[in-house]
């Protein structure tokens, strides 16, 4: 019998091309190259995105998490597991920029990526690299040995 007092729980993900079609992340150069243009901001506020990719580290998409203020943002782990498992990733490559254009990871970026990767490992999802992201440049945690 309908309910109608119980919350629809719906799970959508609408690829929009063939697999053949999508850009493959092999170094983190390539996974600059995809992220750079999807942020809508590098130097006015800091906001976190991540690639979910395919078994072949084919880009699946991507998905705001989080966009905070000039000096942070708050990215929560369920949310980027959410988004990971609703789109039928593989892997994903955390990214986020750093509006003072220091690519120096904070203490907070090394908590976080270590709870993602911990969350990731559960779910058979790793996380391979995250990417701090500035107007000139990038960092990436897996390159520095970090991951």
């Amino acid at each position: 019998m309908y309910n109608s007092t119980l919350a629809e729980i719906e799970i959508s993900y609408k690829p929009r091309y063939r697999a053949s079609e999508l850009p493959k992340v092999v170094t983190s150069a390539d996974a600059y190259g995809c992220l750079k243009d999807i942020f809508p901001s590098l130097d006015y506020r800091e906001y976190f995105y991540i690639l979910c990719l395919n078994r072949n580290n084919k880009v699946l998409g991507y998905c705001q998490i989080s966009a905070g203020g000039l000096n942070g943002t708050v990215a929560d782990v369920r949310i980027i597991m959410q988004t990971a498992l609703k789109s039928n990733a593989c892997s994903i490559i955390l990214s986020h920029n750093h509006p003072s254009g220091n690519l120096a990871p904070s203490e907070a970026d090394k908590d976080l990526t270590k709870k993602i990767r911990e969350a990731g490992k559960f779910l058979d999802i790793p996380a391979l690299d995250h990417l701090i992201i500035t107007s000139e440049s990038y960092f990436s945690f897996a390159d520095e040995g970090l991951m």
